[in-house]
């Protein structure tokens, strides 16, 4: 759980929702905020599906900042069970207390069961921390990389997203006050089932076009040359256009080669740079192979060929 502060009003138009984006420093195109504007309108959850590291996560972050919300993040992986995503029973306290009782006299299985089984020794997991109620009102609940979860947890969270509730057999039913603002993200390495998305909106985070993304380098890298800048962008959209690459380059990767470039005090892109670099940009050595040396001087050569990138490195910062 994070820290927050105070809770803000929610957002009441979809300008104010891309103004709200805005304000924490996430560009983000109209559809984006339409969609997020009206799941928190309607206090349903946000089901964000695109490739890695083209922003969905940090949409997440981005409302707990602006919206002074906790954030709740429940990471996905392979064998995700409810002791380790809803709940487990401390175990070591539970047999304290049974030797407690024990020493003391107390024999009554029916009223140790019922001691035992008390919220006390209830260890709560990031599914039932989300459906407490709150100071800073509900939180923002990141359901990341469902995904990567089994299809047996995913049919779990049916209940969660359809009634705010989960079922604790031992204690009953434990529901919401209000519902958490809930944000499912997925990079699409199998299908999710209908049933879930039927209890969502959905949305596709796309790679962003060359002036967004631009316009995100210059938002989180200001440091960077407004030529470097430009250069990067344009390299990393010719790689996802032209390049049959195991893995494109995502938004996150474009930030990071523009980083470590401007750290190296680069002002633009230079062909023996860019390829001792692209471990920074690619993560798998076919790509990086495919595209070092010769194919990266042939690529920076097309970009400054180009009149469009001579115009968008003139471009004021904004």
């Amino acid at each position: 759980m994070t820290e927050t502060t105070s809770p803000a009003s929610m957002p009441a138009s979809i300008a104010d929702t891309l103004d709200l984006l805005q304000s924490a420093g996430y560009v983000a195109d109209r559809s984006l905020a339409t969609v997020l504007h009206l799941a928190l309108r309607m206090k349903r959850p946000l089901f964000l599906e695109g490739e890695a590291g083209v922003g969905k996560t940090e949409i997440a972050k981005v409302l707990s900042k602006t919206l002074g919300r906790d954030l709740i993040r429940l990471q996905c992986y392979e064998g995700l069970d409810i002791a380790s995503a809803v709940y487990e029973w401390n175990y070591p306290a539970q047999m304290v207390e049974i030797r407690v009782s024990e020493a003391a006299g107390d024999t009554d299985h029916s009223d140790l069961s019922k001691s035992i089984f008390d919220e006390r020794f209830l260890i709560k997991r990031p599914v039932l921390q989300a459906l407490e109620p709150s100071l800073s009102g509900p939180p923002v609940f990141l359901i990341d990389e469902l995904d990567r979860a089994d299809e047996a947890f995913e049919a779990f969270l049916l209940e969660v997203l359809s009634d705010n509730q989960v079922t604790i057999p031992e204690l009953g039913t434990v529901k919401a006050d209000e519902p958490p603002i809930v944000i499912i993200t997925t990079n699409r390495t199998r299908e999710i089932h209908d049933a879930l998305k039927r209890r969502c909106l959905y949305h596709w985070v796309d790679y962003p076009d060359a002036e967004r993304e631009l316009e995100i380098v210059r938002s989180k890298v200001p440091g960077a040359a407004e030529r470097l800048s430009a250069e990067i962008v344009t390299f990393v959209q010719m790689l996802r256009a032209e390049e049959d690459l195991f893995k494109q380059p995502g938004v996150a990767e474009t930030l990071d080669w523009a980083t470590a470039l401007s750290e190296l005090n680069e002002i633009a892109l230079d062909p023996d740079m860019a390829s001792d670099t692209l471990g920074v940009l690619l993560k798998y050595q076919d790509d990086i192979e495919r595209v070092r040396g010769s194919k990266v001087r042939q690529m920076i050569d097309d970009i400054r060929k180009d009149t469009p990138i001579a115009s968008a490195a003139a471009m004021p910062n904004v």
